[in-house]
């Protein structure tokens, strides 16, 4: 019996345990992870030949003649087809959204248009390092789930929202006359790989990290770095 075999596509250091934790459960499949672009390309798939590609966290497009040609899984945190498009955990929670859902929907032509195979709730607090850190296991739960109960993916039902991703320059945070607002920008944008929330002087600027929001004194504390521009 050949083994069935299994790629993980993920840049995101919190994924980097994903595949070890499947073998667990599939001791008689082949698992990999791919968290470089340069190591995703049609001839590597052409050789590994595998069943299925799962994506919890990609930055980059998947070429029509790999997911034309193998199974590609994406992982999108919002109900779809409400939330298609970039920043998706940034623009929830500017909307206030405390509980979102993680779509597991097919790779298609169109962002985000695929079909669904199944969805799982995800609570949006704490920093977005903790958010995805607990996303890993609710996806892990999630590709489980589709393998073992071969899970055939349905069209999106429902209103389609769009999101626009998020600019650097969005996360400063001078503006802001909120502290709940500032907050959430602090926490929203914690995380390796996002530009972290800022204001700017003429000749410094100060980026924000840990924060922790007192509301019963309304303080925030939270650490800073500055330096010059």
């Amino acid at each position: 019996m050949e083994r069935s075999k299994y790629i993980i596509l993920s840049e995101k250091s919190w994924n980097s345990n994903l595949a070890n934790q499947l073998k667990l459960q599939f001791l008689f499949s082949e698992w990999k992870t791919i968290n470089s672009k340069e190591d995703f390309n049609i001839d590597f798939l052409l050789e590994y030949s595998p069943n299925k590609i799962f994506i919890p966290h990609w930055s980059h497009i998947i070429t029509p003649e790999i997911y034309e040609n193998y199974e590609c899984i994406v992982f999108h945190m919002t109900d779809l087809p409400f939330g298609r498009g970039g920043s998706p955990l940034q623009n929830l929670i500017i909307r206030g959204v405390k509980t979102t859902k993680i779509s597991a929907i097919k790779v298609k032509k169109g962002l985000d248009t695929g079909d669904v195979y199944l969805k799982r709730t995800l609570k949006l607090d704490g920093t977005a390092n903790e958010i995805f850190q607990r996303s890993t296991f609710i996806i892990e739960e999630m590709i489980s789930d589709i393998i073992k109960n071969k899970i055939k993916p349905v069209p999106q039902v429902g209103e389609i929202v769009e999101f626009k991703r998020r600019k650097p320059e969005e996360s400063n945070i001078v503006d802001l006359d909120d502290l709940e607002k500032v907050y959430d920008y602090i926490r929203m944008l914690d995380c390796e790989g996002y530009p972290h929330a800022y204001f700017e002087t003429p000749h410094l600027k100060f980026e924000f990290i840990n924060a922790n929001f007192d509301t019963n004194e309304e303080i925030i504390s939270a650490n800073v770095r500055i330096f010059k521009k």
